[in-house]
């Protein structure tokens, strides 16, 4: 009998210890949700300012991306949305929500995303009043994950000022290396467009230098065939018709 009462007692122990960490655990959850909110929101930020190489270690992020305008564009007629805060647009919830995007068939998926959402958030960078450098979101299939990052532009339109991702889940040592500087930084000064049609692409191996197409090509992953695959795709698609193009081109005559 005395062991029965121990078993029970112990039992009872250890429902109360589980039941006092779970109130822990889900306190600590929900008063933690803000900062981790915060320091997302600031990561992001922080990858837009690498990508446009505006990033400066030593001044904070929200000072550096107060010079940044942020707006929305509709994909579809390539023109700016007026709303009342851009910053609070949640394109990821957008892009899964029937009612905000539009379902992709095969042949025009190349990135393999699915959906493409109706809208998409555009960081502008003005100097002394001037266009200086657009930055713009994308995503796509890589070999595990879906990338998503950041590519911006020159204020041709053209010229690709750098290129950045902030989420995937891709192999540490191979995709993974999509991260690495020294790949980053072949990036700036290429071209993504040729005679209109988009032609920026990441290649099998290294790019000849001199050859004609160097200017719209970058060095491929070592060991990493589909994630460079997956990113020569996601680039297409979103600087395709189909993405910016639209609007890059209203953009580029006044017109946006």
């Amino acid at each position: 009998m005395a062991s029965q009462d121990s078993i029970q007692k112990t039992l009872t122990v250890a429902l109360l210890l589980c039941f006092v960490c779970s109130v822990i655990v889900s306190a600590a959850a929900v008063i933690l949700r803000p900062m981790q909110e915060l320091n997302k929101d600031l990561d992001k930020k922080k990858n837009i300012l690498l990508a446009a190489g505006l990033y400066q270690e030593s001044v904070s992020v929200e000072e550096q991306f107060s010079a940044i305008q942020t707006r929305i564009v509709d994909l579809s007629t390539g023109l700016f949305v007026d709303v009342e805060d851009a910053n609070a647009f949640d394109q990821r919830k957008a892009a899964k929500d029937p009612a905000t995007s539009q379902a992709l068939d095969g042949s025009t998926d190349i990135a393999k995303i699915s959906r493409r959402e109706n809208q998409a958030v555009v960081y502008i960078v003005e100097s002394d009043s001037a266009f200086d450098k657009i930055i713009l979101p994308v995503h796509g299939y890589g070999l595990w994950s879906t990338l998503y990052g950041f590519v911006a532009l020159e204020s041709d339109l053209n010229t690709i000022a750098g290129l950045g991702f902030y989420d995937h889940g891709e192999t540490p040592g191979l995709g993974g290396e999509i991260d690495n500087p020294r790949w980053k930084a072949f990036w700036p000064g290429k071209q993504v467009y040729k005679d209109g049609a988009v032609a920026i692409e990441v290649i099998k191996g290294s790019v000849m230098s001199g050859s004609a197409n160097a200017s719209y090509q970058v060095d491929g992953l070592s060991g990493a065939t589909l994630t460079s695959r997956g990113v020569s795709n996601l680039l297409s698609f979103w600087m395709g018709e189909n993405g910016f193009q639209t609007f890059l081109s209203n953009l580029k005559s006044g017109s946006a």
